[in-house]
């Protein structure tokens, strides 16, 4: 069964690179430029793992975490937070929000793509 991956970033650079990029790794992707978008999309769908940017209008990534974390169905959901910031304030409030990981940018694709199969690998067994 192909496993899905929810990408939610407000930038269409961002969610086409890395869609392309993991749809070539054989997963089905699911986009949304801002989380008001994801949290619709997710009425009608379930995504294995989730890869969220903090810096996003109105609901940013670390409360979207937060919001996927109180749904029955997505508490253990693997999370991966996607950041600009390296400050050990906004990575410790990412870890608080119930993300499994964070990820400063600019990030290496296959780094990425590691981190994403170790996790939904954890998340089968």
């Amino acid at each position: 069964m192909t496993q899905s991956i929810m990408i939610v970033d407000d930038s269409p650079g961002v969610l086409s690179l890395y869609g392309m990029f993991f749809e070539r790794q054989g997963y089905e992707v699911l986009k949304a430029m801002d989380s008001a978008s994801a949290l619709e999309m997710l009425r009608e769908s379930a995504p294995d793992l989730f890869l969220l940017d903090v810096m996003m209008p109105e609901i940013n990534g670390i409360e979207l975490c937060q919001r996927i974390r109180a749904m029955p169905h997505h508490e253990q959901t693997p999370v991966i937070i996607l950041s600009a910031f390296s400050d050990s304030g906004t990575i410790e409030q990412t870890f608080a929000a119930g993300a499994n990981d964070y990820v400063v940018k600019p990030i290496d694709p296959q780094e990425l793509a590691n981190r994403v199969g170790e996790l939904l690998e954890v998340q089968e067994r």
